[in-house]
């Protein structure tokens, strides 16, 4: 699962903050981009897992070992995203709590 961590870089000393500031909706677009990103390499690594599993089942494939690996990164990266959604859940319910 990819979140963009990668593409973060260091800022040069003489850059201002100004210059790196966006819009509001030039970061709503980035933030949205960042979840349908990673929701999609969620989807494709279960895809993924699914093939490899009818495959061997098939008898087309014989190592078990990559089969088990792969569904393995599945489970895990969609707990991740599971449990990544009930805490934005969590926050926005908090927020919502809020007295303003």
């Amino acid at each position: 699962m990819n979140l963009g961590v990668n593409s973060i870089t260091n800022t040069p000393i003489g850059t201002t903050v100004k210059e790196q500031v966006k819009s509001p909706g030039e970061a709503q677009a980035s933030f949205a981009n960042v979840f349908k990103n990673a929701i999609n390499d969620v989807n494709d690594l279960q895809n993924l897992s699914d093939k490899k599993t009818e495959a061997l089942a098939l008898g087309q494939i014989n190592d078990l070992h990559d089969v088990m690996i792969t569904a393995q990164k599945a489970s895990i990266t969609l707990e991740a995203t599971v449990e990544i959604q009930r805490k934005v859940i969590d926050a926005y319910n908090e927020i919502m709590r809020m007295q303003v």
